[in-house]
């Protein structure tokens, strides 16, 4: 009985609850709160039976009643009416639109027809040992309260899952009967669609993940597939065709008549290479998140069949030889324009951004670990090993950044000229913002987002980060500190929604020059500062591969609380990400698709295995080599002569 009165305690405080019945609308004189308003809602959400069963169960052994239509004043007689969710807030609402007075939050009010569900925190079980009505008098008390909010926490959770699940469906294009991928967003209330309504090979990454993790094989074969059939079309650029192996930004399927039969019509992909895109920018990531997904494929499915084909193993090659290409720059890192990422945008990423080093890094693993042994190869096999050997070193060494390496760097000598100089890159201790002394941490660290010469981007980007450590191109030591720095700006990269795309926003003058003042990419909007939701799934892998989980589960515990109601936004404003995007969509794909990934993956860490990449002994050695020999610790010593740049 002691629980039985913890919970009327609480309800009694409860304004307004919300119900939701099969039909009609209704009060009731329940026994929660005779001051509470009931709304009774027609409800079409997403797994709430099974919530609120569980939940019923639960209270009915405490003999908590929720009162029946018929219990109390009714508006109308309704058939097999039942109790399918309940929510309790203890603050006022401000709007019919669910606002909350005080931060702005959304309630769980019905969205597009279907509402959501509960937040834990909505339920405030007081702990204190007496209060005026002189309940809670033992620890036995607080025990029971944690254990009902446990089991709301877990039916909540629950209930999301499934309704993400129904959304990550609702997402599916189909070409010729078969499911090819999913839309980047399936937003209905937004009147310009743009081209959302494709399905992007970078967005399909974590849908194809949750597909594969639920043991659907067949949406990711058919999307690995049909991509590769469009690697490298006509499609030009001011007659200027795309480079030979480039696999395009999006595609959409369209539904065309037979020549001459305007009764028959079949289904066509239309690739985007970047040539329609805003900036007309052609995306370089692409063909490196398909290698990756690839891999993942085969070690999920068990099925090798699609990479020892003959045309994905040309695929793979083409990608490879198309990063691997010579050129003018003399760095083993990949050359690249702004906007060739997820930073679709101008953000002052061009050159050599982290996030597509990481992803090169693993796509470098992932191909050597596919090709086909044979004398073909062998000449690629080689490029891709001296290479893998270069760019870790460099990122190794000269990306990393933490409180020593800074101290370091602010007794830079500038101007040095010979081979065994320390600052290589003629980098000026006056370009150490004043924003990285108050963020750097004493214990942590991190990749910063760029190197070029006199010039480092010392922004924290997260992709990148997450991905170097996923990937192996992060030490262990650097892993391990990388995550000790997320936990120690806590407030900074995750405060309110995880996860922030970079830190720390570009403002003022400077974000006047470097985005050409983007109405979009205004400070701490979109990919200037966002939050984007869908980064929990790299997150998540990255925590797991470092035996951290602790660190995803409560970034994915805090998304919770928000997402849903919030009808799944692409990205969230503000320092702490308390608002919802301006320009941001609703129910974009890849935001339900991240947080499935997460708590996929969570509950079954052993499948982060399909896309972690495991360091290679013989990368180990060759690097320590060159860290013995590097002049910055050893000045003066010769430099070992290796065939590859570093």
């Amino acid at each position: 009985m002691v629980a039985s009165k913890a919970i009327l305690q609480v309800f009694s405080m409860a304004s307004p609850c919300v119900y939701s019945y099969d039909r009609g609308i209704y009060s009731s004189n329940s026994v929660l709160s005779p001051k509470s308003d009931v709304i009774c809602i027609k409800n079409k959400g997403i797994g709430y039976t099974k919530w609120h069963n569980s939940l019923q169960n639960h209270l009915s052994v405490y003999g908590f009643h929720c009162g029946e239509p018929g219990d109390g004043d009714s508006h109308g007689k309704t058939s097999g009416n039942r109790l399918k969710f309940f929510i309790c807030k203890c603050r006022g609402v401000e709007s019919a639109g669910g606002l909350t007075a005080d931060d702005g939050r959304r309630t769980s009010l019905p969205v597009n027809g279907k509402s959501s569900v509960p937040r834990s925190q909505d339920f405030e079980f007081t702990q204190q040992s007496k209060n005026e009505n002189g309940g809670f008098a033992s620890n036995d008390k607080s025990e029971a309260s944690g254990a009902i909010i446990d089991t709301i926490d877990k039916a909540y959770s629950k209930s999301i899952e499934e309704e993400a699940w129904d959304l990550l469906r609702a997402s599916m294009v189909y070409y010729c009967g078969n499911p090819i991928g999913t839309i980047a967003a399936n937003d209905l209330s937004s009147s310009t669609i743009l081209n959302y309504d494709q399905v992007f090979i970078r967005d399909f990454i974590p849908s194809g993940i949750a597909f594969l993790l639920k043991g659907e094989y067949d949406i990711v074969r058919n999307f690995i597939l049909h991509t590769l059939q469009l690697q490298s079309w006509e499609k030009t650029m001011d007659c200027y065709s795309p480079g030979q192996g480039l696999m395009p930004a999006s595609f959409k399927v369209r539904t065309v008549p037979l020549d001459g039969d305007d009764s028959a019509t079949e289904d066509v992909l239309d690739p985007d290479f970047g040539e329609a895109a805003i900036g007309r920018v052609a995306p370089v990531d692409s063909g490196l998140w398909w290698i990756i997904l690839l891999r993942a494929y085969g070690k999920c499915s068990g099925d090798l069949s699609v990479q020892e084909r003959v045309d994905v193993q040309t695929g793979i090659k083409m990608i490879l030889k198309l990063c691997l290409a010579d050129g003018f720059d003399m760095f083993p890192t990949l050359l690249v324009t702004d906007g060739s990422c997820m930073i679709d945008r101008r953000m002052g990423i061009h050159g050599h951004p982290l996030e597509i080093q990481a992803l090169f890094y693993s796509a470098l693993l992932c191909g050597r670990e596919m090709l086909a042994q044979e004398d073909g190869s062998a000449d690629l096999m080689r490029a891709l090993n001296n290479r893998l050997v270069a760019l870790s070193f460099h990122i190794r060494e000269y990306y990393w950044i933490d409180m020593k390496k800074l101290n370091e760097i602010y007794r830079y000598k500038t101007e040095e000229y010979s081979y065994d100089a320390v600052n290589k890159f003629n980098i000026y201790p006056d370009q150490i913002p004043p924003w990285l002394v108050q963020f750097m941490p004493d214990r942590g660290g991190y990749l910063i987002g760029n190197l070029q010469p006199a010039h480092m981007d010392f922004r924290f980007f997260s992709l990148g980060n997450l991905w170097s450590i996923v990937s192996c191109l992060a030490t262990l030591d650097q892993s391990h500190a990388i995550l000790d720095l997320i936990e120690a700006k806590w407030a900074e990269l995750v405060a309110d929604m995880p996860f922030k795309i970079c830190y720390p926003a570009l403002e003022g003058q400077e974000w006047r020059i470097i985005t050409g003042s983007d109405p979009k990419n205004t400070p701490w909007s979109y990919h200037n500062g966002g939050s984007w939701p869908t980064l929990l799934w790299q997150l998540t892998v990255a925590c797991i591969k470092m035996n951290r989980p602790e660190i995803a589960e409560k970034a994915v515990k805090l998304a919770e609380q928000r997402i849903s109601g919030d009808k799944w936004p692409e990205y969230y404003d503000t320092k702490r990400g308390r608002f919802i995007g301006k320009q941001s969509r609703l129910f974009q794909t890849w935001s339900i698709a991240g947080y499935l990934v997460a708590k996929l993956l969570l509950a079954n860490p052993n499948a982060a295995k399909i896309l972690v990449n495991e360091e290679d002994s013989e990368l180990v050695n060759t690097f320590s080599s060159m860290i013995s020999a590097n002049p910055r610790r050893n000045r003066g010593r010769k430099v070992l002569k290796r065939s590859f740049i570093v």
